[in-house]
């Protein structure tokens, strides 16, 4: 790698997650669905950069385990936890649950899950209380609500945004990046469902003629927008947790692999 390369190199695998100031790996790691994952890959993740991981209401075991044995490397990792309550006071409780079964003190990120209307006054009240008892540090909300997502963006007390984008699902180009706050002032950005629920990767939705792709260029895709910090990646297992390290070493999207991925998109959301 030359000198010139390196900035360009170092932006396309991390990022500073909005007004967190964290530095964040621009792949992130999802405990959602990952009941064959092995704490070893997730180790070995973390130790070739991914420190976004997001251990979420399916809080699988092995999962856990990792963290645990990650515990030393505290400091370079950003832990995210979720909750989906819709009762404020069960709130504190879960964090509390999760902290205790990994030995941390607390977790960087308090991700308040699926609202897709301005959160009541006593869900924001209740992650104000945790942050305050130094459970947390930041929160953060996710929602497929393109239009609120703005709005949120000006929220200071909300530093990081969960949204929907990939190939077959591009409004946030239009409905949200461009209507942010300036990118200094801006809250951390982080995609999901980057292979809108695999179905990008099915043979039988990807026009003829087109090549399928790959969670490898999906992943790509998503990360070639500069206006996503993280790609949060949900592999079951060791093999599809590799596509997203893979996605790290190959880097942006060409301008005709762009392309190629916006026409499969089109015909998968159509």
């Amino acid at each position: 790698m030359t000198n010139s390369e390196a900035p360009a190199a170092l932006a396309w695998r991390s990022a500073i997650l909005g007004r967190t100031g964290l530095t964040v790996c621009r792949v992130g790691l999802s405990a959602g669905y990952g009941m064959k994952l092995s704490p070893a890959m997730i180790e070995r993740s973390v130790e070739q950069g991914v420190n976004y991981l997001y251990w979420g209401s399916m809080r699988w075991p092995g999962f856990g385990r990792a963290l645990a044995n990650l515990k030393a490397h505290r400091e370079r990792m950003v832990l995210v936890l979720q909750s989906y309550s819709r009762v404020s006071s069960l709130i504190r409780g879960s964090i509390e649950r999760a902290l205790k079964r990994i030995g941390y003190d607390y977790a960087d990120v308090l991700l308040l899950g699926l609202w897709n209307k301005q959160p009541p006054a006593r869900i924001l009240d209740a992650a104000r209380r945790a942050r305050e008892q130094g459970l947390i540090r930041h929160f953060a909300i996710s929602t497929h609500n393109r239009p609120l997502i703005p709005v949120l963006a000006h929220d200071l007390e909300i530093n990081v945004i969960h949204l929907r984008y990939n190939a077959a699902h591009v409004g946030a180009e239009t409905e949200v990046f461009p209507n942010l706050p300036p990118q200094s002032e801006r809250p951390g950005l982080v995609a999901f469902t980057a292979t809108s629920w695999a179905q990008l990767l099915n043979p039988k939705k990807v026009p003829k003629g087109e090549r399928v792709p790959t969670a490898t260029d999906c992943y790509r895709f998503v990360l070639s927008n500069p206006a996503v910090n993280v790609c949060i990646t949900g592999p079951r297992n060791d093999r599809e947790a590799a596509a997203g390290l893979e996605a790290l070493k190959l880097g942006p999207l060409s301008e005709e692999e762009q392309a190629w991925m916006r026409r499969v998109g089109r015909a998968v959301h159509g």
